[in-house]
């Protein structure tokens, strides 16, 4: 067993009997779900819009290195400039260049899970710049020194009294402070971090090929002004965020904003195609793109898992699947969790290392009903097990185990053997990591064909 899935099983354990963590987190996805359902309205046919959806980011995967290359010349035309980064290395290899141009001391940073991916932030601190979340999740969670918990509601799991009593410890205030006094007071501290920035950081939800522009939905304005006032910008965004056209927004903003919060428009939709413009009296003097691969062409690579890339970052499966509302999202130690997280990232990183997240899974298919763009997720779990399997991932003992059940299911007689009590036994001594972490077997006394023997004669 690899050393994350050893990690992985004893945090989920941990989390699984943590009944008031549970509470937490079924009382805010419970609340998701009934916005959610009022969201879905303003489709008259939300499975074709899902469906639509999906085409469109088939075409735009299919065509990735055309619509990657359009984008660049578009956005360079308008004075931006476009990095290519193959690893986390080279991209903050890249960031840290530009600081050091910069003299940069302070980043603000909004809207990207890619800088999560890279562990940006470390990075920075190590180079003694000072990097600021300013989404308000985002800031709770940095605060706490924690990563997010959710792609799209980081401090998901904390209650409005966790964060009192953090920003009590953290920043002297009163720990009684309602929840819209605890937002002015990050308001407060957050609006000097951008006028003293020298560069502010995002990401993007959606690269627009046809115009050279980056699209970005947000509910505090947050990137917005991290965009605008530092004299720098540079948005760091995964390849797959590809799509076509300025006009396919008009499907991929509400359904992004549906399925991930249930709005019918998130609050703030800004394109950004590059640098301030003459004649232009806001936004920045310079403008980098960073497109990131870090084992996205293995996804692209691989026919049948390349579906995968098609993800808005909805989270709509995370919030649908019964083991993450159980186990949380600090348990999977990635940067995706749950069902998305499950099946991207053994390719992102190393299939032998990560292959338990893809057994992390009820494969109850939640996860696919749920999703914005219909991607087969539970069929892709099964995907990675199967690779896993055929690359020789798995011990001596599983390989044993599930040949002696083949030949038993194969044939009647085996599983005729013995009753259900000797069944039961050796399941529980000689195959003991079946029962491990699950509950026990319980064989029946008799097979269905003992029975219909009987009955049947």
């Amino acid at each position: 067993m690899s050393d994350s899935a050893s990690s992985f099983i004893a945090k989920s354990t941990v989390k699984a009997n943590d009944l008031e963590h549970r509470r937490k987190i079924n009382f805010n996805i419970g609340k998701y779900n009934s916005v959610v359902a009022v969201g879905k309205q303003q489709f008259s046919d939300i499975h074709l819009a899902r469906e639509r959806a999906k085409n469109l980011k088939w075409r735009a995967i299919e065509t990735l290195d055309q619509r990657l290359e359009e984008f660049e010349s578009h956005f360079t035309r308008r004075g931006g400039k476009v990095i290519w980064a193959e690893t986390a290395e080279e991209a903050i290899r890249e960031i840290l260049e530009i600081c050091r141009e910069k003299n940069c001391r302070t980043i603000v940073k909004s809207k990207s899970m890619v800088t999560e991916e890279i562990h940006l932030n470390d990075a920075l601190e190590k180079n003694g710049i000072e990097s600021v979340e300013t989404d308000l999740g985002e800031y709770i969670q940095q605060l706490d020194n924690e990563p997010p918990y959710h792609i799209v509601t980081p401090a998901m799991h904390k209650s409005k009294e966790d964060v009192a009593k953090l920003f009590a410890e953290k920043l002297g205030t009163d720990p009684k402070l309602s929840a819209e006094e605890l937002t002015q007071v990050a308001r407060r501290i957050l609006r000097e971090k951008y006028v003293n920035a020298e560069i502010g950081i995002t990401g993007a939800n959606f690269l627009v090929s046809d115009i050279g522009g980056i699209a970005v939905s947000e509910n505090e304005g947050n990137a917005r002004l991290s965009a605008a006032w530092p004299p720098t910008h540079i948005a760091i965004v995964g390849i797959e965020k590809i799509i076509p056209s300025i006009t396919d927004l008009g499907l991929m903003w509400p359904l992004l904003a549906t399925y991930g919060t249930g709005q019918r428009i998130t609050s703030y939709n800004t394109i950004m195609s590059g640098p301030r413009q003459p004649g232009e009296t806001d936004g920045p003097t310079e403008m980098y793109v960073i497109l990131l691969d870090n084992g996205r062409t293995n996804l692209l690579a691989n026919a049948k898992t390349r579906e995968a890339l098609y993800c808005i970052r909805c989270g709509a499966c995370l919030n649908a699947c019964p083991v993450y509302k159980n186990i949380g999202g600090h348990s999977y130690a990635t940067t995706y969790s749950g069902p998305i997280g499950s099946v991207i990232t053994p390719h992102l990183k190393d299939l032998n290392e990560w292959k338990h997240l893809s057994y992390a899974s009820s494969l109850c298919g939640n996860c696919t009903e749920v999703c914005a763009v219909k991607i087969n997720l539970h069929e892709l779990l099964l995907e990675n097990r199967y690779e896993s399997v055929e690359a020789g991932n798995s011990s001596f003992s599983e390989k044993t185990a599930w040949k002696v059940w083949k030949q038993a299911s194969l044939h009647r007689n085996f599983m005729n053997l013995g009753t259900g009590k000797m069944k039961n036994w050796m399941i529980s001594k000689m195959f003991k990591g079946w029962s491990k972490h699950r509950s026990q077997l319980n064989f029946p006394a008799k097979t269905f064909n003992e029975l219909w023997k009987e009955r049947n004669g």
